[in-house]
C-alpha cells in the first residue's frame, strides 16, 4: 500500500520573536496609558479633597462669625432703666461725647466698635450667658500670621471698648481660632464689606472707622449688613492643569440686629 502526503494542508507556524516583541510593546503602551489616567484621576481627587477641606474650613469659620456678630449689641442700655440703682454704680465716664454715656460700662454692649476691610470688632453676649464679650476678627491680629484671619474673644472690661493697641483703649485681646492661607490682602480684595441701612456701601474715606471719632461712630451706627469674602490659596497643593496653588472662595452676608451705642440719632442707634 502506498501512502501519499496531502500537499494541500498548510504548515502551522508560531509567532516570530519580532511579532511577540511588537505585541508586548503595544500592551505596554496600553497599560502605561491606563496607569497614567489612573494617576491623573488620583491627583485630581486629592486636589478636590484639599479644595473641599479648605472650603469646609472657611464655612465653619464663617458660620462662627455669623453666630458671633448676630449677638452684637446685646445686652444694651435700652434693655435696662438707667434711673434704677445699679450695683456697682453705672460707669458713665467717657470721652466720647457723641456716644451713649455707658459705652465704657462692662455690662452693656456697644455693638460695632470698629470696622475696616480686613477687621471687625464688636461687643455682645456671644456665649449666651448675658456677660458681654469683646470680639475681634482680624487679619494677622497677633502680629505673627500674615495670611491668617484670626479671632479674639475676651470679657469686656470697664474702660474704652477699643483695644489696648489703640490710643486710650482699655480692651485686652486673646487670639485663638484662625483660618490659614487667606490671600485677599495680597490680591487687593476686601474681606469685610459694610452696607448702610439704605443699602449703600460704606467705602473709601469712611474706612477704617471706630467709635473714637464722631464721623466714625456715625458710619458704624449706620451699618445694617456685613458681607464676608474669603479667598483661600493653599500653597502646598498645585493644580496640575494650571500649575498654580489651588484656590477656594467663600462668601456670606448677614443683617445685623444690633442696637448701636456708638452714637445717637442714626438708624441703628439705641438713642
Amino acid at each position: 500500500m502506498e501512502l501519499r502526503r496531502n500537499r494541500n494542508v498548510p504548515r502551522q507556524q508560531g509567532f516570530t520573536l519580532l511579532e511577540l516583541m511588537l505585541v508586548m510593546l503595544i500592551l505596554s503602551l496600553i497599560v502605561g496609558a491606563v496607569f497614567s489616567q489612573m494617576s491623573d484621576a488620583q491627583y485630581r481627587l486629592n486636589t478636590e479633597e484639599n479644595r473641599l477641606g479648605d472650603f469646609q474650613e472657611a464655612r465653619d469659620f464663617v458660620d462662627q462669625f455669623f453666630r458671633d456678630v448676630n449677638q452684637a449689641g446685646t445686652p444694651n442700655i435700652r434693655m435696662f432703666d438707667p434711673t434704677q440703682t445699679f450695683s456697682p454704680a453705672l460707669n458713665s465716664a467717657t470721652s466720647y461725647t457723641w456716644a451713649s454715656p455707658y459705652v465704657n460700662d462692662s455690662r452693656f454692649a456697644v455693638g460695632l466698635v470698629s470696622i475696616s476691610t480686613n477687621s471687625i470688632q464688636f461687643e455682645g453676649s456671644v456665649n449666651g450667658t448675658g456677660t458681654v464679650q469683646s470680639v475681634i476678627y482680624q487679619v494677622n491680629g497677633s502680629g505673627s500670621c500674615t495670611y491668617c484671619l484670626q479671632r479674639s474673644q475676651v470679657d469686656k472690661v470697664i474702660g474704652s471698648p477699643l483695644p489696648t493697641t489703640a490710643t486710650g483703649g482699655a480692651q485686652s485681646q486673646n487670639w485663638g481660632t484662625e483660618i490659614n492661607d487667606v490671600t485677599n490682602n495680597s490680591s487687593g480684595l476686601p474681606i469685610f464689606r459694610f452696607f448702610a441701612y439704605d443699602g449703600t456701601e460704606i467705602t473709601g474715606s469712611s474706612l477704617p472707622a471706630d467709635i473714637s471719632t464722631s464721623a466714625g461712630a456715625q458710619s458704624i451706627a449706620n451699618v445694617k449688613t456685613v458681607q464676608i469674602n474669603l479667598t483661600i490659596r493653599n500653597p502646598n497643593v498645585v493644580d496640575q492643569k494650571t500649575g498654580l496653588p489651588i484656590e477656594t472662595s467663600f462668601e456670606g452676608e448677614i443683617s445685623l440686629n444690633n442696637c448701636s451705642m456708638a452714637t445717637t440719632g442714626q438708624p441703628m442707634s439705641c438713642q
